[in-house]
């Protein structure tokens, strides 16, 4: 008789090897597939090569889903903090960043060797590259047919990951095989990802590339999918129209067809010591130009074209009606542009969508209507914000899908 294992978890990412060393080490016969010739390669490129691996402040607030209250559970039983401590047991060195983002001090190599040490202690067998060809269910047994044989389990976790960075292997097989066994996919699309702009939208966009600088965002409302959001982070003028942290995030709320809304000087005002009003009331500035104001406050490239937008450029601030600088003010503290797209999945971080919520038990990660048939990680719906939030819904995820197998 073949043997058959307590779980055979398909992809050996964040999620799938975190769930392994778990439930390995609480006992079970684990077996991981994938189809990669080297695994944790997501893991190796994210992070600058040092993997934001969690955030210190993560709740169910960084996250986008259908069903808001569907990572509350999860996240509770493994916060940030139990990962921290087991990358201390390891001595693996880290620091924060930037509002709580951890990476390691090394590489994210650090990340891939502790999750394959995890599995180590647990007696996981990884099988890698193998082809999943096939999964059906026979009475309480799940049966997987790859390209090397057939493999049987007592439980089948799916962890294959979602759609970016397709160059490294990333398939859709996880939503394929939900859809397979009648669950509903709630359509993907890419997230965290930069925007591209016509050049209608943007005539000096060439002129403007490289710029850098905080602002507050806007993107989505209350009526779409995931609601609406507002971040104070940093904005990248690119060739191709809008990178950066705060375009990244603002991405995962924006609709095809609406504007997103740029405070140009928000970010700043929040830190304190500079208020709005008085850059544009203060008539201490009656003899500069218009440009020499603003570039007090923006770099000088931007602080010039939005003068010049206004027709303004060269003009002294005295020269200025209160009707002008008030739609200068406008202009630049309530920028409303609409993207003409994403750069798609070749540049997102993350993917929205996935197995709908609805679908799984929050306590467990298992299919409401198939028994042993588990989903963890990026194939569910669920989507952290940028800055660590998206490793540990891997990491919390697999830990109770782990617990339950």
């Amino acid at each position: 008789m073949s043997k058959i294992w307590d779980a055979i978890i398909v992809g050996g990412g964040a999620a799938g090897l975190f769930c392994a060393g778990v439930a390995g080490q609480l006992g079970k016969k684990i077996l991981v597939l994938d189809h990669a010739e080297v695994l944790g390669e997501k893991i190796r490129i994210s992070g600058g090569g040092r993997c934001n691996f969690t955030n210190l402040h993560s709740s169910p607030a960084n996250f986008l889903s259908l069903n808001s209250h569907f990572v509350k559970s999860a996240l509770a039983r493994y916060p940030a903090n139990e990962f921290i401590k087991l990358l201390q047991s390891y001595r693996v060195g880290y620091h924060e960043k930037h509002q709580g983002q951890l990476f390691c001090d090394e590489s994210a190599k650090q990340i891939i060797d502790l999750l394959f040490a995890e599995c180590a202690k647990g007696s996981v067998k990884i099988h890698h590259p193998v082809s999943v060809e096939a999964i059906s269910r026979d009475a309480d047994i799940w049966i997987i047919q790859t390209n090397h044989g057939v493999e049987k389990a007592k439980a089948i976790v799916m962890a294959t990951g979602g759609l970016p960075v397709p160059a490294i292997g990333a398939t859709a097989y996880a939503l394929d095989i939900a859809k397979e066994f009648g669950l509903n996919v709630i359509d993907p699309r890419p997230a965290l990802v930069p925007l591209s702009f016509t050049s209608e939208t943007f005539s000096n966009l060439n002129e403007l590339a490289g710029l850098s600088l905080p602002v507050r965002i806007s993107s989505g409302s209350k009526g779409s999918r995931y609601g609406a959001c507002r971040f104070n982070e940093d904005l990248l003028l690119t060739h191709k129209g809008l990178s950066g942290p705060a375009v990244l995030q603002a991405s995962s709320y924006w609709i095809e067809g609406e504007a997103i809304h740029i405070d140009w000087l928000g970010a700043i005002e929040v830190e304190g010591g500079f208020q709005c009003d008085d850059l544009f009331n203060n008539e201490d500035n009656r003899l500069k130009l218009t440009e020499t104001i603003l570039a007090s406050v923006l770099p000088q490239r931007l602080a010039k074209a939005f003068s010049e937008q206004k027709n303004l450029l060269g003009r002294k601030w005295a020269e200025v009606s209160k009707k002008d600088r008030q739609a200068l003010k406008e202009l630049i503290t309530n920028w409303s542009v609409k993207p003409a797209g994403t750069l798609g999945w070749k540049k997102a971080e993350v993917m929205l969508g996935g197995v709908d919520t609805k679908e799984l038990d929050g306590q467990t990660m298992m299919s409401r209507n198939h028994p042993g048939l588990f989903f963890i990680g990026e194939c569910v719906d669920v989507t952290g914000h940028l800055g660590g939030h998206n490793f540990q819904w891997a990491w919390s995820s697999g830990y109770a899908c782990a617990h339950a197998l």
